[in-house]
């Protein structure tokens, strides 16, 4: 994780669902060190009592309306190697070798060690077209690591993926879904959902605009 913004690092004990969103809504997220370990970034989450389609959501889910959402719940209960490949082919394209291993997203699939507890699979004419490693609870849900199969035809896969999740955790009743952290433009993306927030080290923000200007013109990363 060289490079990736952390205020502060923690390892905790208390898995309870209380201490857990405790350190969530503290902009702490679980990390794929090891269990229990989590570090303060400059989070984004999209708080689901402001949430809406608006039309550019609707737009992205018109374009995968043939995707099915099927969850499995942690450790994975009949697990395929298919998976990992499909995860280090698209991590290795997207961001590089040594990025993410085949051997590390086994591990957080199938191992109780894993802070991970759900994997959301998209499937498409019942064959598995992309998943997400996700954490959730009761009142939260971390869309973690998503991967996809690059060579798809479907249009908009990967933010359809995650517009399916978050329609999802509205629908499930869920507080907040945690789109992970805002480090470099290229989490602009993530800023296109009513209600969506951003944790700057010390509150919650609400403007888009400005962690917009901050990711695009490489503002410092002061904390508040």
């Amino acid at each position: 994780m060289d490079g990736y913004l952390s205020w502060d690092d923690n390892t905790i004990t208390d898995f309870s669902e209380a201490n857990v969103s405790a350190m969530y809504e503290r902009g702490f997220v679980f990390t794929r060190l090891g269990k229990g370990q989590m570090t303060q970034t400059r989070s984004v989450r999209v708080d689901l009592s402001k949430f809406e389609l608006n039309s550019e959501n609707r737009r992205i889910l018109r374009k995968v309306d043939n995707i099915e959402l099927n969850i499995e719940t942690l450790p994975h209960p009949n697990y395929d190697w298919r998976i990992h490949k499909l995860g280090f082919d698209f991590y290795t394209a997207k961001f590089g070798p040594k990025t993410f291993s085949a051997n590390k997203i086994k591990e957080l699939l199938t191992s109780n060690e894993s802070n991970y507890n759900k994997l959301f699979v998209y499937q498409f004419n019942n064959a598995p077209v992309g998943y997400c490693i996700c954490f959730e609870n009761n009142n939260w849900l971390h869309y973690g690591y998503p991967f996809y199969d690059l060579n798809s035809k479907i249009d908009n896969l990967g933010i359809g993926m995650m517009t399916k999740a978050i329609a999802w955790a509205k629908e499930n009743s869920k507080k907040y879904v945690c789109l992970g952290s805002a480090q470099n433009p290229s989490a602009v993306y993530k800023l296109q959902f009513a209600g969506v927030e951003w944790f700057d080290g010390q509150t919650w923000r609400s403007d888009a605009e400005e962690l917009k200007k901050i990711l695009l013109t490489g503002s410092p990363l002061a904390r508040g």
